[in-house]
């Protein structure tokens, strides 16, 4: 039987080596995977942010950490297939091959690594000093290490399969991510007795010529091992297992042990080999799906430096060169970082995390109207997290009970694996109304998820369609259809981000309702031509791609520089995650060039250098990484007091302008237009997390833009503290004009005259609602309050304890990351406004709703 031996992957093929070379790239644009990294080095400059909450630091470099491994398996794995194609590839922005690419990544990453293991050693040291102890078995007392011995054996051992490699036992496929503990081993010489060897006992016999063991962790095994002692001491499960690995090779001699992690390539075509006349396509994909465990390895990593006769063959097995190997004393895997504030009593988890927030209820919508009605009104406008994504799928609730509605059609690109928005389009379905979905099946990393979603809509007799052969539907747009006296009606949501309630707690995107009838037309033009697989540019107010946003954005820009010349008000701002596009980005640099001011807001990756003398001079790019996600795309043409704005679902990235289905649309509402530009108002005066892109590629310290004040730095201002504030705000505001309008609704009551036979008025019952609404706010609102001031002040005192003096504004959990879950046994704000009132009857409580209005306006 042959040894289980990899594909090959050569970095720098032949051709390549005698390709031409093309010109020199601009000085003005910068490698695309090269700006990532110092995105994610951005990232972990969060984890040594001493305002920061020490969990939450450590939470930053599990993000690192996880960004970095779908980095490797999405980007890395990429370049690795370009250079192994038959032809001279030239990356256009920086003028580098595939291969020279790979080589500056790895380089890159090599500097990395050891940032990353100084501020996981300080975040490490730290929380020990605050009870919270990740232990290595050396570490431990005795106490400890035998119950810890005696865990894995009554715990783990049963799910334990130990593997030895030998010509008998070939070399095992290792999945992408997995942990394993690697074992160097001999065979064990007998033990002498009055100097003469005994012979081995038959069930201790090792088998020969094996030199290496591997040990899988188990799937049904807890990650973190909770340790008798003060405050929280726990141990990983692979470093128990190196612990007890000579009991588990009991028959050989353990020379040493060590932790490894395969990164495999993960980047698939998703219609290689599609027969659309055969095979369904969401079988297709699950087909697709099972390739992507076994793509080849990219990245070898382990926990300490590998013995040379392990390390030769691992990277044999695996066919890749030693620059290919990372080794660190961080853990491989830091997902188990999100649970530990968990495991903590409430005054020490207060005193290490964040302020806990939630999303509010929407202070511009009355929870005691339908949204149907008000969304008819007035255009809405919702600023997610600050704002809950419960509002939408209330409306979606309604739209499903409403008997004027006929059809409800939606985009989905990513879902929550948990979603009330899906299950309410299912129960509309399941209620007779026409629901159209679109699944994006090739969104990555969610495809299984979208899998099995789009089989129960199907299931539950909605019509699903699948995305486009050779381009992503990637917009987020849904039509509501009601027949209405005056016709039909169309209620449209657009929105930045996707239609998923657990990132709306994390990421920052504004979602807009509309019953613009032009707007209403353009989205039924667009399902319907989602449903003939046709890129129209057939729409009156709405730009899609991949046909117009680029040439309209084109078009702006253009305008602004026709307005430089001509002397008049100019400027260009744009918000979106990553700017990569070659021509935008060299519009961009022509409208520097005729002096147009840019702004542009991006938060990852940005191909574009800024402030380079007689090219860029006029173009700013800035970024936030903090506590939320940054997420929204605005495109912004004009000067501030006339600028013309746009929300879109399109970064500016040529995979965004010429392979996705996207949407942009114009603000139109002044009202909303005013409200737009004030958040960016806001963001751009952040002094605790804004930072500058600088024109030798190097971003501006934190705090870089705090002022200086008389006796020190004036204190930091963070605008997503600031947002979350004040959407708390509104919300008690809203909760006292409620309580207002219950005791006006009370006054009236008592002033009309009737006997005490008759029946209390509608009006008194109105009221009664009205005052448990108000109640039920008022009570959540003291909740909040209650538990921030509470973390406040431990916070505080522990600002005395250790004499930092400094403030601890809140910070990001970013892409894509599970968030942390909630405090045990602490209800959330939603479960207390939904919880029915105890104990009969409460009273008004107005001084209540003053009281914990001035708490917040202090």
């Amino acid at each position: 039987m042959n040894a289980h031996v990899e594909p090959t992957i050569e970095t720098a093929p032949q051709t390549e080596a005698a390709a031409p070379k093309e010109p020199k790239a601009a000085p003005y644009m910068q490698n695309r995977e090269l700006s990532w990294l110092t995105f994610n080095e951005r990232v972990l400059d969060q984890g040594a942010d001493e305002t920061v909450p020490l969990l939450e630091r450590l939470n930053f470099i599990s993000i690192f950490w996880s960004n970095l491994q779908e980095f490797f398996m999405v980007r890395v794995g990429s370049l690795t297939d370009l250079s192994l194609v038959k032809k001279h590839i030239i990356d256009s922005k920086s003028g580098m091959t595939p291969a020279e690419q790979l080589e500056a990544v790895y380089a890159r990453c090599r500097e990395l690594y050891p940032i990353q293991e100084r501020t996981y050693e300080e975040v490490r040291r730290l929380l020990g000093e605050r009870g919270v102890r990740n232990l290595h078995p050396d570490e431990l007392d005795e106490a400890q290490r035998s119950y810890l011995t005696t865990y894995v054996r009554d715990n783990v051992m049963p799910f334990l399969s130990p593997q030895i490699i030998n010509a008998r036992h070939p070399f095992p496929h290792l999945e992408n991510g997995a942990l394993y503990v690697v074992v160097r081993l001999s065979v064990a010489d007998a033990k002498k007795k009055d100097g003469v060897k005994e012979p081995k006992k038959a069930k201790n016999l090792g088998a020969e010529g094996v030199t290496l063991g591997l040990v899988p962790l188990p799937r049904q095994c807890a990650r973190v091992i909770e340790l008798p002692g003060k405050g929280l001491q726990f141990v990983l499960l692979e470093h128990a297992l190196e612990m007890v690995a000579a009991e588990i090779f009991s028959m050989y001699t353990v020379k040493h042990t060590n932790v490894i992690c395969v990164t495999r390539n993960a980047d698939l075509d998703a219609n290689e080999g599609i027969d659309e006349n055969d095979e369904d396509y969401r079988d297709h994909m699950k087909r697709i799906l099972k390739k992507r465990a076994r793509l080849a390895p990219v990245r070898l990593e382990s926990e300490r430096p590998l013995s040379s006769t392990i390390e030769g063959l691992l990277l044999e097995r695996l066919n890749l060169k030693p620059h290919q190997m990372y080794s660190t004393i961080v853990p491989l895997n830091l997902s188990y970082t999100f649970g530990l504030a968990a495991r903590l009593p409430e005054k020490e988890r207060a005193a290490l995390t964040n302020p806990p927030f939630s999303p509010q209820w929407p202070a511009c919508l009355d929870r005691n109207r339908t949204i149907i009605e008000q969304v008819t009104e007035r255009e809405t406008l919702l600023s997610y997290p600050y704002e809950s994504m419960d509002a939408f799928v209330q409306l979606l609730r309604e739209a499903a009970n409403d008997p004027a509605v006929i059809s409800i059609k939606i985009t989905l690109y990513r879902l929550a694996s948990q979603s009330h928005l899906a299950e309410a389009l299912i129960a509309a379905a399941e209620m007779g109304k026409e629901v159209t979905a679109l699944f994006e099946l090739r969104a990555r990393f969610d495809e299984s998820n979208n899998i099995e979603w789009s089989q129960r809509f199907e299931q539950a007799g909605c019509n699903v369609i699948y995305g486009f052969r050779d381009f992503k539907v990637h917009s987020k747009i849904c039509c509501i259809t009601r027949q209405t006296e005056n016709g039909l009606q169309h209620i449209t949501q657009l929105g930045t981000g996707n239609y998923n309630e657990k990132t709306a707690r994390l990421y920052t995107d504004l979602s807009f309702i509309t019953c613009d009838k032009t707007i209403g037309r353009d989205a039924v033009e667009f399902f319907r031509n989602m449903g003939l697989e046709n890129t129209s540019d057939n729409y009156d107010i709405l730009w899609v791609a991949p046909l117009q946003i680029k040439p309209m954005i084109v078009a702006g820009i253009q305008t602004q520089m026709d307005r430089a010349q001509a002397g008049e008000p100019c400027g260009l701002f744009f918000k979106t995650n990553s700017i990569t596009d070659k021509d935008i980005i060299e519009k961009i640099v022509e409208a520097s060039q005729a002096g147009v001011p840019v702004t542009l807001f991006v938060r990852g990756i940005s191909c574009i250098v800024p402030g380079l003398e007689g090219l860029t001079e006029n173009v700013r790019v800035v970024s936030i990484v903090g506590r939320l996600l940054e997420h929204s795309r605005i495109y912004g043409f004009g000067p501030r007091e006339s600028m013309k704005l746009y929300l879109s679902s399109a970064d500016l990235m040529t995979r965004n302008m010429d392979k996705r289905i996207e949407i942009a649309w114009p603000i139109l509402n002044e009202d909303l237009r005013e409200e737009v530009l004030g958040y960016l108002d806001i963001s751009m005066s952040d002094t605790a997390k804004l930072r500058e892109l600088l024109p030798d590629k190097s971003y501006t310290p934190l705090g870089f833009f705090a002022e200086e004040k008389d006796g020190g730095t004036a204190p930091l201002f963070d605008s997503q503290e600031l947002f979350i504030r004040q959407a708390q705000q509104r919300r008690l505001e809203a909760a006292e004009s409620a309580a207002a309008r219950e005791a006006t609704l009370r006054r009236n009551v008592k002033e009309q005259p009737r006997t005490p036979q008759e029946p209390v008025p509608a009006v008194e019952a109105a009221a009664e609602a009205v005052a448990h609404e108000a109640e039920a706010l008022a009570a959540a609102a003291e909740t909040v309050a209650a538990a921030a001031h509470a973390a406040a002040a431990a916070r505080d005192a522990d600002n005395t304890r250790d004499a930092v003096g400094q403030p601890h504004p809140d910070v990001l959990e970013a892409d894509e990351i599970e968030q942390p879950p909630a405090a045990a046994g602490q209800p959330t704000e939603q479960e207390i406004i939904i919880s029915p009132a105890q104990g009969g009857q409460r009273g008004r409580k107005p001084s209540l709703l003053v009281r914990v209005l001035a708490w917040f306006l202090r």
